[in-house]
This record gives C-alpha cells, structure tokens and sequence, in this order.
C-alpha cells in the first residue's frame, strides 16, 4: 500500500503542477524556439525538469521516515545540486568546465559520503577487489560519462522521460527486493514523477524536461545503477535476486545512452571531427529518417530496452565472460542493422521524391523552369 500511495503521491504533484508551469513559462516567453539541430516545429516551454525533480523532493519529505531520509541524504542532496546545475545551465548557458565542475562535486557527495562506488569487478578478469584509489576513479568516470550520456538522449519528445521510466522501474523493483527499501522506495517517486512529466511530454510535447531534468535524471540513474552493480556484485550466491553478470547487467539497464555515445563519438572522430561537435547523428536522428515519427522512435527504442531488460533475467545465472560479451554484441548488431536499414530507406525515399526543377538543361543560356507546386509553397514561405 505504501508503494502505491508513493507513487501515486509524486504522480499527482506533477501532473497537478505540470500545466502551471507551463502556463507561466507561456506567459513569460520562456519557450524554445525550433530552428538549427532542433526538430520541433513550434515554441515550446523547457525546463519541465523543475517539476520533476521537486515534485521528488517533496514526496521524499513525505513518505520517507527520519532513517531513511539520513540514509540517502547525501544521494538527496547531490540530486539538488545537480538539479541546480541544470537549472543554472539552461539559464544562462554554462561552460562545459563549469558543467563538469558541478557533476564532479556531486559524485563526490556520493562516492566520498555515501560510498556508492564500483569496489570491484566482481571477478570479471579475476578481479575481485580494486584499489581504492581505482574504485574512486573508475566510479567518478562512470557517472559523469553515464550522466553526459543520457544528457545526449534528451533530443526527441518523451526519448528520455521514457528510458529513465523503465530503468527506474527496474531498479525500484530489485532496490525492495534485496531490502534496501530507502533507495527502492526513492527510485519509485521518481517513476511516479517522470510519469506524470511523460503525460506533457509526448509528442507533441507540451513541455521539455531541458538541462534540468536530463542532466538530474541522467545522475540520478547513473548513481543507483552503480548501487545495484555493486550491491548485486558483492551479495551472496544463494540470493534469489542475484544477477550474475552485475557489470553486464548495468551495462544493460544504461545501453541506449551507452552506445548512441559511444556510436557518435567514433562516428565523428573517425570524420577528422571533434567528438563534442553536435550533429543530427543520433540513433533518434536515423530512425526519424527511416519515416518513423516522434512517438515511434520512443516505443521503438522502448521496446529494444526492455529487450536488453529481459535479456539479463534470462542470463541472469552467466557470468559477465558471457553476458557481456553478449550485450555488447547485440547492441552493436543491432547497430549495424540500424545503418543499413536506414541508409537503405533514405536512398528509396530520394529515388522516390519529385525532382525539383521540371526539364533538363538544353542550353546554358536557359533558365531551370520550378516545378509549379515547389514555386508555389516558395512564394507562400516569401509571404
């Protein structure tokens, strides 16, 4: 009972929330504007991540007892830090120092007070233990890498409030099972408030979660997928609820951020390009070119997660010899068919379109002559 009261608690504060902030941002002109890399085509309000990341906060307050509430409060406070950070950021837009600046003082809270941190490998390489100093900065790396990761996603109306849903579902799930009530509980408030965030943002999007919402959700996921590698790492073998494979398995719970980062850096170094330049290369980007729309792609995408989701139940008793290897295969395979397909239908869709100018050429002295309906919708534009 108490689960379902938790959720429906941060549900309900931000979907009775939501269309205020929405109404004022309107009334303040603080919208987003299309043009350039962004593909929405009307002006939007953006940091519809206050409410999110509020709307937890508050119900935090509410459902969470005095020892819970000292047993994630560094997780809490490092959550409102990064929350500022985003808030700040889509403001006035920061430096990419300051940016990190800020992440890397919130993993500290969490990695130095809270000791959330990969301590080991769980035997993966025969490794059973890191040094301390290589826990803090193997750890540090992957949740400022994981957190910019899933920043990246943020490009398509309801992409990014929907991968963190079913993360967040996951984690929920397992966080109680174990026993670790405080942390399973917490991750439910934030499922109930990226649902009701969700209602707003699919397409078309009423409002988008900005900086505030995906740098926060980002380091959020981030912080207690490695709570569940490590917890699940170093719990006994007889448990139930054990997985294995606990890198793979995290590797899994993150992957559509993992490889779309992954995919579009080698992309552009290998182009002679910095690996920080943006583009419209995303996996988002190429399935809109295949035809698909905005609420497409997200299920399409949805869907591949909650594949790779069953792919660790079902090899939830292999290793990480074996079940990474075989995450990482299947996405890159999933990758390469991705490629193909999309290269395969952006060719057929320029075969198929009409040409824009009508008649060749015959004299250099001529002038093209525009198809009518292309002239017509030039002339429109003009006006």
């Amino acid at each position: 009972m108490v689960i379902l009261l938790t959720v429906l608690t941060a549900f309900l504060i931000g979907f009775l929330s939501m269309p205020v902030l929405i109404g004022a941002f309107k009334k303040m002109q603080v919208v987003d504007k299309p043009g350039g890399r962004k593909i929405h085509k009307n002006d939007t309000p953006s940091m519809g991540g206050i409410v999110i990341v509020l709307t937890v906060l508050l119900t935090s307050f509410i459902w969470l007892d005095l020892s819970q509430l000292l047993e994630i409060r560094y997780v809490i406070a490092a959550l409102a830090l990064m929350f500022f950070v985003g808030l700040r950021d889509d403001l006035v837009e920061l430096s990419p120092i300051q940016k990190l600046s800020g992440q890397f003082v919130a993993t500290f809270m969490v990695v130095f007070m809270s000791d959330i941190r990969i301590s080991s490998f769980y035997g993966f390489l025969g490794v059973y233990e890191l040094p301390i100093v290589v826990s803090y900065l193997v750890t540090f790396i992957t949740i400022i890498g994981l957190t910019n990761s899933f920043n990246l996603i943020d490009g398509l109306d309801g992409l990014a409030g929907t991968m963190s849903l079913l993360t967040l579902s996951f984690l929920s799930w397992w966080f109680i099972s174990v026993g670790m009530e405080s942390y399973g509980i917490f991750s439910l408030m934030i499922v109930g408030s990226v649902f009701s965030f969700l209602v707003f943002n699919w397409h078309p999007a009423k409002i988008f979660m900005g900086d505030t919402g995906s740098l926060s959700l980002g380091f959020i996921l981030s912080v207690l997928t490695i709570l569940f590698i490590d917890s699940n790492g170093t719990m006994s073998s007889v448990s139930p609820w054990k997985f294995n494979a606990p890198i793979a398995s995290g590797v899994a719970l993150m992957i559509v951020p993992i490889y779309d980062t992954t995919r579009i850096f080698a992309r552009r170094i290998r182009r002679g390009r910095s690996p920080f330049a943006p583009d419209k290369n995303h996996v988002h980007h190429f399935l809109m070119r295949m035809g698909l729309s905005h609420d497409k792609v997200t299920i399409t995408l949805g869907f591949i997660k909650l594949f790779f989701i069953a792919l660790i139940f079902i090899g939830s008793q292999y290793s990480d010899y074996v079940m990474l290897p075989l995450i990482v295969g299947t996405a890159l395979a999933f990758g390469a068919r991705l490629d193909a397909v999309t290269l395969k239908k952006v060719k057929s869709i320029a075969k198929n379109s009409p040409p824009v100018l009508k008649g060749k050429f015959k004299k250099a002295k001529h002038k093209p002559v525009l198809d009518e309906k292309v002239a017509e919708h030039m002339q429109m534009s003009d006006n």
